[in-house]
């Protein structure tokens, strides 16, 4: 029987994991870096008692020697995930990797490459097997978790983290939420973000997303990002303002279920691949709709 161990590196990841599990089979226990964790099907479950995870270059060696003898080491896909796992395969000179939307046997997955446009096939061979997925590609439900076994993680002198922002004000978890409002950088301040993109998010129940350009401007926080490189998304409804519609960006959207954009530019790419588009100024359309939806 398989084992596999599964890392949680917040709110949301343990819940969103349990089409993965349920596919793997075998044992799973559940490694919980902060203490937010519910998956039923796991055998075992660990937690730390940090408030916040280190960087990944300080817990590798610790997690690796947790995570010995297991056949699996996973992990919902996110860049601190993808950070993580790297360096744990580096580490227990494991293969490796990223974005697994398919598990066609014991050893052979599927991944998107070219931005999504291909899919391939990729056998690992070798023990663990280490990769990252999109729980999107895996639906299922978990159960809630019986109490967890706290578990000690040595660290080592590393990078430090100096500073940090947060733009999710209590908002659902952006991977897992099924309204998210993104916005791009002609927000032009991280005030405007707030205000025009969070407001609509709010007004919907929703979370907030940004496109990288809005992250590499300072404009949003960097958890924010939505796309290849950033976070994957599939919720029942997308609103994009101002995103132009890059490659990299509608990587991580394309499996929403109806994709609204806002632009005031008729060409932008977006519009190809929108269900509902609106060519308007977002500075006007956008808290125009909100102001209708907390007056309907």
């Amino acid at each position: 029987m398989s084992k596999t161990l599964l890392i949680s590196f917040g709110p949301g990841d343990a819940e969103a994991s349990a089409g993965l599990v349920a596919k793997l089979g075998g044992e799973v226990t559940l490694l919980s870096l902060t203490g937010d964790a519910a998956l039923g099907k796991a055998t075992h479950h660990w937690t730390t008692d940090w408030t916040e995870i280190p960087p990944a270059d300080n817990i590798a060696a610790g997690v690796a020697d947790l995570a010995k003898g297991f056949d699996y080491i996973v992990a919902a896909s996110s860049m601190a995930a993808k950070d993580l796992v790297a360096r744990l395969a580096g580490i227990l000179d494991a293969p490796c990797a990223s974005d697994v939307i398919g598990i066609e046997s014991p050893d052979t997955f599927l991944r998107p490459v070219s931005a999504g446009a291909a899919i391939e096939t990729v056998q690992l061979t070798g023990s663990p097997i280490i990769f990252t997925f999109r729980p999107s590609a895996f639906p299922g439900v978990a159960e809630s978790l019986p109490s967890a076994t706290t578990v000690s993680i040595p660290t080592a002198s590393g990078s430090k983290r100096v500073a940090g922002a947060s733009g999710s004000a209590g908002r659902p978890d952006l991977s897992q939420a099924k309204v998210v409002v993104s916005g791009g950088r002609p927000l032009q301040t991280a005030e405007n973000f707030e205000k025009i993109i969070g407001g609509l998010a709010d007004a919907l129940g929703g979370a907030v997303g940004a496109t990288r350009a809005a992250v590499d401007s300072g404009i949003a926080a960097n958890e924010l990002q939505v796309g290849q490189t950033g976070k994957i998304v599939a919720p029942n409804l997308y609103i994009a303002a101002g995103i132009s519609g890059s490659t990299q960006h509608m990587a991580g959207i394309k499996d929403s279920k109806v994709i609204v954009a806002i632009n005031r530019d008729p060409a932008a790419p977006i519009f190809d691949y929108a269900d509902f588009g609106l060519v308007a100024d977002l500075f006007e359309a956008v808290p125009a709709l909100t102001d209708r939806l907390k007056t309907a």
